[in-house]
Parts: C-alpha cells; sequence; structure tokens
C-alpha cells in the first residue's frame, strides 16, 4: 500500500482591521443625523454628503473625543497631530468620487489589546487608528437587473483600527475582536452593535510554509465573532488546499457566504497607489494640545481588565466574568455591590444575574435583564443567605423580579415560597418520614448515602417544597442517631 501524502506544515497569518462607528450625534462632516437604522433610504443626507459644487465639510468636534478615547481603550494616546486625506475610488454608493479619511498622518498610531487564548496571554499590537467617513450602501435586489444604492451611512463617522499581522489562529482572531468590541463599548466610543453594523470587521489571511508571509486575501464586512473565526478557519483550509495543488493564491477581496459558511471571491484586490491619496484642502488638521489629552484621560471610566482584576478578587469566577463583561450596566452594577455591601453579596447576585434566565434565552446569557435595582437585588441576596429561600425560588424570584420590578419579598409571598427553616416543624415531618420509610433509614444507618437524598426529597415533597433542605438533612442525621 502506497504511504498516504504527507502535507506540509503551513503558519497562518492574520491581520484584522475594524471599522467603528463612533456615536456622535450627527456625521463627521454634516449636521446630519448619525443614526440610520430605522430611517428610509436616502432622508439622511444633505448636500455635503453628496458632494454638490461649493459644498464646504466642517469636522465634528465630538468625533475627535470619541477617537482620543479610543486610543486610550487601546493602550496608547491619541497624536498631537494629524491630518485628513482624500482617497479615490469610484462606486455608485460613494457619489464625491472620494472618501474624507486620514493617510499618512493618523489620530492614532501603536497601541495593543491584551486578550487570553486558551488561558493564555495573547497581545495584538496596534499599527494605527485613523478617521474616516462611510460610504454609502448598494443592496441587489435577488432576480432584478439593477441595483439600489441608499446613501444615509455616506458621511458617517468611523474609526478604522488596524491590527499588527499578530494572530496565527482563528481562535486568536475571535477573541482580538471580541475584546475589541468591549474595549470600543466600556470606552463609550460606539454603541458597537453588531447587527447594525456598527462595528465591522475585515479579516485578512495568509499562510506560508515558512517565516515569509503569504500571499493574502482580505474577507470584508463580517459582523460577528463566529462569522470572523470561521472566515479565517475556511480561508485557512482554502489556501491550504490550493497551495497543495501547486496552484497561486490570489491576492483579493472576499465576502462571507453566511449560509453556505464560506468565502466568495468579489474583486482583486487594490494598492495604495490606486487610491490616488492627496491631502484634503478643505478640512485643517487636528492639533491636540497636553491640556486636551489631560482630561480625556481624567474622563476614561472603569475598563475590561479593570472588571476582571476586581472580580476575581471578588471570587467570581471567569466564566461568569465574562458573561457580565459583555453589559457594561450589569458590570458596573456587580461593581457597585462589591464596593457597597460585600464580595458575598456580589458573588451571589453575579450568579443570579447570569444562570437565572438561561432556559428562557437559550443560553444567551448575556442578553439576561437586570432591571431591578440594587437594593432589590440585595433583599434577595440576604433571603437566600439567611435559608429563606431556596436556590431554585431564588432564580424563580429574579426573573419575575426584573420582570415586575416587584421587590422580593413580596414575590416571595405571592408565590408561597418563603422556605421553613423552624425546627419544631420541620422535625416532626422527619419523623413521619422516617416512620414511613424504615428500609431507606436502615440504608442511611447502614452507610448508604444514596438514601439520605431520597429521604431529603420526601421531607420536601411533604412540607410542599418549603422545608430547607440542609437542614432537613441535619435533621433526618441526628434522628437516626438518637
Amino acid at each position: 500500500m502506497a504511504n498516504p501524502k504527507k502535507f506540509k506544515t503551513y503558519q497562518p497569518t492574520i491581520g484584522i482591521e475594524c471599522h467603528v462607528q463612533l456615536k456622535t450625534k450627527t456625521k463627521l462632516f454634516a449636521a446630519v443625523g448619525n443614526d440610520a437604522r430605522e430611517a428610509p433610504p436616502n432622508t439622511l443626507i444633505s448636500y455635503i454628503c453628496l458632494g454638490m459644487p461649493g459644498a464646504l465639510p466642517v469636522l465634528n468636534r465630538e468625533a475627535i473625543h470619541l477617537a482620543s478615547r479610543a486610543a486610550l481603550a487601546l493602550n496608547t494616546k491619541p497624536q498631537h497631530f494629524s491630518k485628513f486625506d482624500r482617497k479615490h475610488y469610484f462606486y455608485p454608493d460613494l457619489p464625491k468620487g472620494y472618501q474624507i479619511t486620514q493617510y499618512d498622518q493618523p489620530i492614532i498610531v501603536g497601541g495593543k489589546v491584551e486578550t487570553f487564548v486558551d488561558g493564555k496571554p495573547k497581545i495584538v499590537r496596534i499599527t494605527r487608528a485613523h478617521l474616516e467617513e462611510d460610504a454609502g450602501k448598494s443592496t441587489h435586489p435577488a432576480g432584478k437587473d439593477y441595483s439600489l444604492v441608499d446613501l444615509n451611512r455616506a458621511g458617517t463617522p468611523l474609526l478604522e483600527i488596524v491590527s499588527e499581522p499578530d494572530m496565527h489562529s482563528a481562535a486568536e482572531a475571535k477573541a482580538y475582536v471580541k475584546e475589541l468590541y468591549l474595549l470600543m463599548r466600556y470606552a463609550d466610543v460606539s454603541y458597537a452593535n453588531l447587527y447594525y453594523g456598527n462595528m465591522r470587521f475585515d479579516v485578512n489571511v495568509s499562510i506560508s510554509p515558512n517565516d515569509k508571509l503569504g500571499t493574502r486575501t482580505e474577507t470584508k464586512n463580517l459582523n460577528s465573532f463566529r462569522s470572523v473565526e470561521k472566515a479565517v478557519e475556511y480561508e485557512i483550509k482554502r489556501q491550504t488546499e490550493l497551495l497543495e495543488k501547486g496552484e497561486k493564491i490570489v491576492q483579493e477581496t472576499r465576502g462571507w457566504d453566511e449560509a453556505k459558511q464560506k468565502t466568495v471571491s468579489q474583486r482583486s484586490k487594490e494598492d495604495a497607489h490606486d487610491y490616488r491619496y492627496m491631502p484634503e484642502p478643505d478640512v485643517p488638521p487636528i492639533v491636540l494640545d497636553d491640556d486636551y489629552l489631560k482630561n480625556i484621560e481624567k474622563d476614561i471610566p472603569t475598563m475590561p481588565n479593570d472588571y476582571r482584576t476586581l472580580f476575581r478578587k471578588a471570587g467570581i469566577d471567569n466564566t461568569t466574568t465574562e458573561i457580565l463583561l459583555l453589559s457594561p450596566d450589569k458590570s458596573l452594577r456587580i461593581k457597585t455591590i462589591i464596593d457597597s455591601y460585600g464580595v458575598d453579596h456580589a458573588k451571589r447576585i453575579a450568579n443570579l444575574a447570569v444562570n437565572s434566565f438561561d432556559k428562557l434565552i437559550q443560553g444567551r446569557a448575556e442578553l439576561t435583564p437586570f432591571k431591578a435595582s440594587v437594593k432589590q437585588a440585595i433583599k434577595l441576596s440576604e433571603m437566600l443567605a439567611s435559608n429563606q429561600l431556596s436556590s431554585t425560588a431564588g432564580k424563580e424570584i429574579w426573573i419575575r423580579m426584573n420582570l415586575s420590578l416587584k421587590n422580593p419579598d413580596k414575590i416571595a409571598e405571592e408565590l408561597n415560597l418563603i422556605q421553613v427553616s423552624d425546627i419544631d416543624e420541620i422535625t416532626e415531618i422527619v419523623k413521619r418520614v422516617i416512620a414511613d420509610n424504615p428500609k431507606a433509614a436502615e440504608d442511611v444507618l447502614n452507610g448508604e448515602m444514596k438514601a439520605i437524598g431520597f429521604l431529603v426529597g420526601q421531607v420536601m415533597q411533604q412540607s410542599q417544597g418549603k422545608a430547607n433542605p440542609q437542614l432537613a438533612q441535619e435533621l433526618i442525621r441526628k434522628h437516626l442517631k438518637s
């Protein structure tokens, strides 16, 4: 039998460009609304968005503020001097024929994103991040011989964050984009709503049998962590198969087909010289002084790694922490509880916030609401700590409390969930259960501890679920020994 062909070992290299939509009220250079989510097509536009003759762009000051906050989130500082350029290309959704962006002197240079992959630290360096205006959106109706253009998004302020090619697996790429998402949300730079395209990822992938970089492809406009992971996996596999056949990788732009879980060729990849960059004559350079940068630094909120350190010290496990971090509001509430009420309450409430709604939302624990007040959450935690409620009842009350905003003790009374911890009352039930189940009682005395679970279950049944199971078990042991 012939030996199977031995495949070469290829080193994948991945770099990612992320477009972050800044949460300004108006566009980057025009006083037009920046929220196009539900707007009818071509209603959020002006003569500036369309590039009409004589139209002069005016820079949005808030975009500079948010980009400066993003710099600090990326572990660097904004540049004192940056400027705008024109990037020329011709496409139906770019009516001006050029895009105002930053080329050789962007507002952010350097930085890094720190994350963990399989429990090991991973650092991805940031090359640069630059401000630019978005283009419009082209849609291609199925079965039609025409396309439609919506310019509502034209002029939306974007921060394009460009990583170094420091990632070498799909897992590392996914971890990076997830952490970048958290950084932009916690720095309050963007709403970062992936569904609405507030963050979009362009993934560059190449493979090589040696230390030299191979020919890369760019898969554009990915809008979920999973699609980034799957697109990288697919490109590594596709490029490996091509090289094994002796074929060449083509430098090109590709798209992601979510239904087929594969990348598809779109067009050949342009280089910088194809865009004929030139300085933007109508927008002056950005000059930031030291006082401005100091004020930005004072304003930066608690960031994800700060929360991780705080929650770890409070005894909250890593899985719960990462789910909490997907909601800045939840993280802030747990921090408030740690600061004001202590780690025991914080740990108990963190677990309720992550696990109570699990069945209702099919495992999407980051979506669980925490609408109740901190005082209501503390009251529920106190009831659990004093054994007034079982853990199951605690979850039920947490769900109802966050949906109705009623106080937990009121809900417990309405549902008859208050746990009985009266020793005399439970002792009477224990005596009856032992008398009715002599075989199980004998098994417990003979060391078969599974039987004690049966007896506790009988106590819970006779008390209609109200008995404190821990107290019931203690009383069963005590009664049998006597």
